[in-house]
């Protein structure tokens, strides 16, 4: 169950890192999760930082033991994740919640949580997950060029965000046992949240600006769209990415 082992730390570099030393020297339990209350070298997607409030926002990571998972069902874990956060941001009565692919949470169109997601593959089987979670709660949302937000500058409220914590914890479980037992309602809860569906937007294909319709997301997660002249593609995160807003 995801909770059921937790360790708490002060202050840590980074909490996947820190995960994934736990990993690489003890037989962690799944579901572990390591929370710190001030993290100094928080990454995102792309090696971005992430930038968070000490005190103020949540920090951590999930490591998740998924069993007879092949290689290639690896995006639930991320459809999981995102969805776990949809519900928690979405249940505090924001508006306008979405889900960015492949993994942030939007309210309206600023930034208000990512997720980084490092996995390991082993003989085609996915051997183990170390989900890393920042949730802005409380900090001031103003991160000069980041367009983030946090709940509080949206709800214009403080929130107690270790009640926020224990109940990502529990939609995240609930989100895991669905891709575990519900994989196609999972896919189309994410589906139906997913920013920039059916709309025409900048975005850059091979670092060249394009603009492209977001039609679907592939079971391998990546990004169906339209190209301008018609023609469907699947593209990765490797290849495509959101333009400038």
């Amino acid at each position: 169950m995801i909770g059921a082992v937790r360790f708490e730390l002060p202050i840590v570099d980074s909490t996947n890192k820190h995960a994934a030393e736990l990993v690489r020297l003890t037989e962690v339990q799944h579901g572990t999760v390591i929370l710190a209350h001030v993290q100094t070298e928080g990454r995102g997607q792309r090696g971005h930082v992430w930038q968070s409030e000490p005190g103020q926002d949540l920090t951590f990571s999930v490591v998740l033991r998924p069993e007879h998972f092949a290689a290639g069902d690896q995006f639930l874990i991320a459809q999981s994740a995102a969805l776990a956060v949809w519900d928690v941001v979405a249940g505090n009565r924001m508006a306008e919640v979405r889900v960015k692919w492949p993994n942030d949470v939007l309210a309206g169109i600023h930034k208000v949580a990512g997720i980084l997601i490092t996995n390991e593959v082993m003989g085609g089987q996915l051997r183990s997950s170390i989900v890393g979670i920042g949730l802005n709660v409380n900090s001031s949302g103003h991160v000069p060029g980041a367009m983030a937000t946090s709940l509080r500058v949206e709800l214009g409220r403080h929130l107690d965000r270790m009640v926020i914590y224990e109940e990502l914890l529990n939609h995240f479980e609930y989100r895991w046992q669905q891709a575990l037992l519900a994989p196609d309602t999972l896919r189309a809860d994410y589906l139906e949240r997913l920013w920039g569906r059916g709309r025409w937007l900048p975005m850059e294909l091979d670092g060249a600006a394009i603009q492209a319709r977001p039609m679907e997301v592939d079971r391998e997660g990546r990004l169906v769209v339209e190209l301008t002249g018609g023609r469907v593609q699947a593209f990765g995160l490797d290849r495509l990415r959101f333009g400038p807003r």
